[in-house]
C-alpha cells in the first residue's frame, strides 16, 4: 500500500516545523516545489509511515495570508493531474497555537479557502505548544465550537489533539516534555485509508467540475459562432451552416470528456445532425415561434430573431450532448447515454427552444448586437441551471 500525504497548515509561528521534525525526524529527506521566487514554496517530507506536506504559514495581513492559500491551491490542482497522483492530500493537520487564540477565527477562514478542493478529506486539529494542562480542555472546546459554525469543516473534524512537539523548559527545575505525538501519528494512520478514498472522490469531483466549465466555454463559443453566421449572411433556414458548428461542438465536447470521437454515442449524436433529425425538430420550433402572439418577435425582426433561434438551438444541443458525454466519462452504459439524447430531442428539444426564445426576447431590441444576443442566451441558460 502506498504512503499517504498529510498537509500541515496553520498560522506562521504556530510550530509546524517543530511538529514535523517530531513526527518524521530531523534528518528526513525533503523535496521542494514552488515558483522561481520561492514565495509559494511547498515542501514534501518523506516519512516512514506517511509523507508530510508543509507550506508557508498564514499571516495576519491579507496579501501574505493569500500566499499560503495560493500555494496550497496550486499544489492541490497539480495533484489532480494523472501523473501527480502521489501528491494528493489524504489527511489535514490544522495547527493552532495553544498559547495564543486571537488569530484562530481568521485562521479557520484561511483554512477553508486553502483546502476548498478537498471537500471530503479528514481533518485533525493539532493544538501546538499545549503546555498548560488545565487549558487543554478549554482549547479543545474552543476548536469544536468554531468548527461547529462551519458545517462543511465540522463534519470532517475527526480529532482535536494537543501536543508538545519538543521539550519546553519552564525554569531550572521544571520543563514540559514532548507529548501527544504518538496519539497524533496513531490517529493519522487510522484515518489514512479513509483519507485516500476521500482524496480520490475529491479529485474526481474537481476534474468533473473543471470539464463542465470547459464544456460551458465550448458551448458559449459555438453559440457566438452560430450567431455570427446567421446575423448577416443567412437565415435560420440554412441548416448546413448551423450543422457544421454543431458537429464541431460535439467533437470538442467529446475531447473535453475524454470520449473517442468514433465512439457510439458521438457517432449517434452526429448522425442525428447529419441526417437532418435535429433540424426537423428545430424547424417545428421555428414554426411555433413564428405563430406566437408576441409583438416583440416582429419588432425585433429576422436580423435578431434568426441569430437568437440559432443560438438557442446550439445551446440546447450542446447542453444535452455534454450531459450524455459526461455520463460516459463517469462510466455509465452507452445505451443509456444515447437514450438521454434521443429522449431530449423527441420530447423536450422543441419546448426548450420555444421557451428560451420567449424568455430572452424581452432582453433584446431590434438594434441588439451579436454579442448582446450571445450574452442574453448564455445568461438565460445559467439562470435555468441555478434554479
Amino acid at each position: 500500500m502506498k504512503k499517504g500525504n498529510v498537509l500541515v497548515i496553520g498560522n506562521s509561528g504556530v510550530g509546524k516545523s517543530t511538529l514535523i521534525n517530531a513526527v518524521v525526524g530531523d534528518d528526513v529527506a525533503k523535496t521542494s516545489w514552488g515558483d522561481k521566487g520561492g514565495t509559494l514554496k511547498v515542501d514534501l517530507y518523506n516519512g516512514e509511515l506517511f509523507n508530510v506536506i508543509d507550506t508557508i504559514g498564514f499571516e495576519p495581513s491579507f496579501l501574505k495570508a493569500n500566499k499560503a492559500i495560493i500555494a496550497v491551491k496550486k499544489w492541490s490542482k497539480d495533484s489532480a493531474k494523472e501523473e501527480n497522483e502521489d501528491k494528493q492530500i489524504n489527511v489535514i493537520w490544522f495547527c493552532v497555537d495553544g498559547t495564543s487564540r486571537k488569530l484562530f477565527p481568521k485562521a479557520i477562514k484561511d483554512l477553508s479557502k486553502a483546502i476548498s478542493m478537498w471537500k471530503s478529506v479528514p481533518i485533525i486539529t493539532v493544538i501546538t505548544k499545549s503546555y498548560s494542562v488545565p487549558e487543554r480542555v478549554e482549547n479543545i472546546e474552543l476548536v469544536k465550537n468554531v468548527f461547529n459554525k462551519n458545517k462543511d469543516l465540522s463534519e470532517r473534524l475527526k480529532a482535536v489533539i494537543p501536543v508538545v512537539a519538543s521539550t519546553y523548559v519552564l525554569n531550572d527545575e521544571a520543563s514540559a516534555p514532548p507529548e501527544g505525538i504518538a496519539e497524533l501519528i496513531e490517529k493519522t494512520n487510522e484515518l489514512m485509508p479513509e483519507g485516500m478514498k476521500a482524496a480520490q472522490k475529491d479529485i474526481a469531483k474537481f476534474n468533473l467540475l473543471r470539464r463542465r466549465a470547459l464544456a460551458q466555454g465550448a458551448i458559449a463559443a459555438s453559440t457566438g459562432a452560430a450567431i455570427a453566421k446567421t446575423f448577416i449572411n443567412v437565415g435560420m433556414a440554412d441548416s448546413i451552416v448551423i450543422s457544421k458548428i454543431e458537429n464541431t461542438l460535439v467533437d470538442t465536447l467529446a475531447k473535453i470528456y475524454n470520449v473517442d470521437k468514433d465512439s457510439q454515442v458521438v457517432v449517434f449524436i452526429k448522425n442525428n445532425i447529419a441526417n437532418g433529425n435535429v433540424y426537423k425538430f428545430a424547424k417545428i420550433a421555428i414554426d411555433t415561434i413564428d405563430k406566437l402572439p408576441y409583438p416583440q418577435i416582429k419588432e425585433l425582426g429576422s436580423t435578431v430573431i434568426n441569430p437568437l433561434v440559432a443560438a438557442v438551438i446550439v445551446v440546447a444541443l450542446g447542453e444535452t450532448a455534454a450531459k450524455s458525454l459526461e455520463k460516459i466519462y463517469l462510466g455509465e452504459d452507452i445505451s443509456e447515454t444515447t437514450k438521454i439524447f434521443s429522449d431530449f430531442l423527441e420530447n423536450e428539444f422543441v419546448s426548450e427552444i420555444v421557451d428560451s426564445v420567449k424568455e430572452i426576447i424581452s432582453n433584446l431590441t431590434s438594434k441588439s448586437t451579436p454579442k448582446e444576443i450571445a450574452d442574453a442566451t448564455i445568461n438565460s441558460t445559467r439562470r435555468k441551471k441555478n434554479k
